[in-house]
């Protein structure tokens, strides 16, 4: 294994690291505080191509691995964990769920406006009732012969309320269990589909996390994704390669916490000297310094298997377990470093606290993670 990135990795990582220091760190925190969605910061990350990364350059995408990838996630969750999070969605659960399963068809239909950025995606599983239990779908898909009858509510839909397709996971047949989930290519402009208000939350308050509900929503029979009852192996095949991405935000903010961290305590002075070289200081800075390490190589680890074809589901896992544990533990740090500069909003460290709690809930909470590496270490 190596540890050296190559000249396109280290090209990709300069290129997001120099836009999200020039172009998302001014204003963020207003952004933050509003929760205004980062539309034009959205429309500049398309421009660059990090809405479709990994898509296939037929389909407009940029035919990059996922270690690319995770690294443009990393140097964007430093600074903005609301644009880092739209993106993530976008490639890893929309764009990347579609071109590995979809039809041609789809595939020509959706891919290039999704991989371009001109339309954005959302993934819709979550439900008032079925979060981590995700065998517990509510909402139903009725097959009507020529289309299916799609009815019901969606929760904590990242992108929900600038989306333009969804990807909804729906019951088709209660008595076959998971067996009689399907997916759907659901379009926002379609009659029946109504988007709820913007929730306000403590976090990554500039993306857009809406309730979506569809009443009667027509879903033609060719926007079904796989055979019928593919729809729970889709989702959690999905979800395996998205929590590669969250991984790879919480690294940013574990990272992010880290600099922040780092250049505070070299200026900020107290008894006659830096704090940096207090050993109470220099110590937390050194437990950082090698957890944010320790996370970026399971983030890597996991990316590579996936670019290798071989099996990533228990190292995504991990990967995304440690690096939100870290995530949390470095922004708590870093606010105990920055003393009471670290509790107001100017010096950025309070927002990535905030944004941090996040990435030990969506996509698999800690616990879920936990269980999905219990299950394969012990089999």
């Amino acid at each position: 294994m190596t540890f050296e990135l190559s000249e396109e990795h280290l090209a990709v990582q300069e290129a997001a690291r120099e836009f999200a220091q020039k172009e998302l760190k001014p204003g963020v925190i207003e952004r933050d505080a509003a929760m205004t969605y980062p539309k034009e910061q959205v429309r500049m990350m398309a421009e660059l191509g990090f809405m479709g990364m990994m898509a296939d350059p037929a389909y407009g995408g940029g035919g990059m691995d996922t270690l690319s990838y995770v690294i443009a996630m990393e140097e964007i969750s430093k600074v903005d964990n609301s644009c880092s999070v739209i993106m993530s969605v976008n490639n890893s659960l929309v764009c990347w769920g579609l071109e590995t399963y979809g039809t041609d068809e789809q595939k020509q239909k959706y891919l290039p406006k999704l991989s371009s950025g001109e339309w954005i995606g959302s993934f819709c599983l979550s439900e008032p009732e079925a979060g981590s239990d995700a065998t517990s779908q509510q909402t139903t898909a009725i097959d009507m012969g020529d289309h299916y009858l799609l009815n019901g509510t969606k929760n904590w839909i990242t992108n929900g309320g600038t989306s333009s397709v969804h990807l909804v996971i729906a019951q088709t047949d209660r008595e076959k269990g998971h067996k009689g989930i399907n997916a759907f290519i659901v379009e926002t402009s379609w009659p029946g589909v109504t988007i709820g208000a913007k929730e306000d939350k403590l976090g990554i308050r500039s993306s857009d996390t809406h309730t979506i509900m569809y009443n009667d929503v027509k879903v033609p029979k060719a926007n079904r994704i796989g055979e019928d009852g593919f729809g729970f192996k889709f989702a959690m095949k999905t979800l395996e390669g998205g929590r590669i991405g969250i991984a790879a935000q919480a690294l940013g903010i574990a990272a992010g916490s880290l600099d922040l961290s780092m250049q505070y305590a070299r200026e900020r002075e107290t008894f006659g000297k830096p704090i940096a070289q207090h050993q109470a200081i220099a110590f937390k800075l050194a437990e950082m310094a090698t957890e944010v390490e320790a996370a970026r190589l399971l983030v890597y680890k996991a990316a590579r298997l996936k670019d290798a074809g071989e099996d990533y589901g228990m190292a995504s896992a991990m990967a995304k377990y440690y690096a939100s544990e870290v995530a949390m533990k470095a922004a708590t740090e870093a606010v105990q470093i920055h003393g009471g500069y670290g509790f107001v909003k100017e010096y950025h460290v309070e927002r990535l606290f905030r944004d941090a709690k996040i990435t030990q809930i969506y996509e698999g909470t800690t616990e879920i993670q936990k269980i999905v590496i219990s299950r394969q270490i012990l089999k």
